[in-house]
């Protein structure tokens, strides 16, 4: 075996195992005391874009949670608000009953009417002061309404066979406040497009069905949160819905207001939930006469006619009010669902992100103690390759 001074091979291949042995413990020593299996995006390139995908969705989904949260407290704002207007309302209905009896003097009425009126003033002082956070909740503030001076699909009247089926009304409750919503149609098929001029597009689609005499029909895109509702005449002529829906063609509907109320519980564009937060003071509260016009004085009790009126105005107010409570009770239970939702969601997705970025650290211990072992044994044999060498010097001795 020929002995060589000038280069030591095994010493050169000792000190090599022995560097990657002590890079692959400096990296077994990184994972252990980070917890993560992936570091750096050299560690797991692939696992490492998955795993930043879920992470950001699920902080995402995270705040979706406490907006949702958010929400009920809200919605329980308002609601708590209402409970003490309806209330108010029934004991309003309570003296309008009295008033209906003959038997009082006109100084009981006129008491009677002085309650009336601060019991009016109070139903407006709660609206005008129930706030979440700095927002008026019951004053119609968070709420959109149809612009009827912009909008053209409120005025289309389709006519033929001697009847007319027209438009009785758009809701647009649901709908983004400040759009315009652009119905085009393609047979039966109407589509509603809303283009928010920032590149945003959405589209829907609803397929307009024959009407005949007396019937009527919501075009509903609840999407988009914008129903069209149709009205047929009572003249026996069917029309059909490719013709109703070519009279829409190209008409507009246009929103306005400051826009309801959205809550974004998910972590996308569109994971939202949306709601209306009607006007509740007195002068929307009622059926044609409301409350701010019956109630205005002391009068407003005065004779029992009066008083037949503003029972049936009172009776329409319980019945605005009970409507918009159930609405925010509904709003409210789709909340909690969806936070229940997000919270399996954030567990799962944690849970699937944990298995591509944690380190297994019982794995991780045994490759540690191995890698000792071998790093032991390396620095052994590089002492022992670094000093063969001096065998030469028993030959030139």
């Amino acid at each position: 075996m020929a002995m060589m001074i000038n280069t030591n091979i095994a010493a050169m291949n000792a000190q090599r195992n022995l560097s990657a042995t002590s890079s692959a413990m400096g990296k077994t020593l990184e994972k252990l005391s980070s917890g993560l299996r992936i570091n750096r995006a050299a560690d797991d390139a692939a696992g490492l874009v998955i795993s930043e995908k879920m992470r950001s969705q699920i902080k995402g989904m995270q705040q979706g949670l406490r907006n949702a949260q958010n929400g009920v407290s809200m919605l329980q704002t308002g609601e708590g608000a209402l409970n003490e207007v309806h209330t108010i309302l029934g004991r309003v209905r309570e003296l309008a009953v009295q008033a209906g009896n003959s038997t009082l003097s006109a100084a009981d009425r006129n008491a009677i009417g002085e309650e009336m009126l601060a019991l009016r003033s109070e139903i407006d002082n709660i609206a005008t002061r129930t706030r979440f956070n700095g927002q008026n909740l019951l004053n119609g503030s968070l709420a959109v309404t149809l612009d009827s001076a912009t909008s053209t699909a409120d005025t289309v009247t389709y006519a033929n066979g001697g009847s007319t089926t027209s438009v009785a009304s758009i809701d647009v409750g649901d709908a983004k406040a400040g759009q315009t919503y652009t119905l085009t149609n393609a047979g039966a098929v109407l589509t509603l497009t809303q283009d928010d001029g920032a590149g945003y597009v959405r589209t829907e689609t609803f397929t307009v069905q024959d009407m005949t005499a007396s019937t009527t029909q919501a075009v509903a895109f609840e999407q988009l949160g914008v129903t069209v509702n149709l009205s047929h005449d009572a003249v026996a002529a069917t029309h059909t819905g490719a013709n109703l829906a070519t009279a829409l063609n190209t008409t507009t509907v246009v929103t306005t207001g400051s826009g309801n109320a959205t809550f974004r519980v998910g972590s996308e564009v569109g994971d939202d939930i949306s709601l209306a937060f009607t006007d509740m003071r007195s002068s929307a509260l009622g059926n044609a006469s409301k409350l701010d016009t019956l109630i205005a004085d002391n009068q407003a009790v005065s004779t029992t006619t009066k008083a037949d009126t503003l029972l049936a105005a009172v009776d329409a107010a319980i019945d605005n009010v009970s409507t918009f409570r159930a609405k925010v009770g509904a709003r409210q239970n789709q909340l909690e669902a969806a936070t229940n939702s997000l919270g399996a969601s954030i567990e799962n997705l944690s849970a699937s992100e944990s298995r591509i970025r944690d380190a297994d650290i019982a794995e991780l211990s045994s490759q540690m103690i191995t890698k000792q072992i071998i790093q032991q044994a390396g620095v052994s044999v590089l002492a022992q390759a670094n000093s063969a060498p001096q065998a030469v010097l028993k030959l030139l001795g």
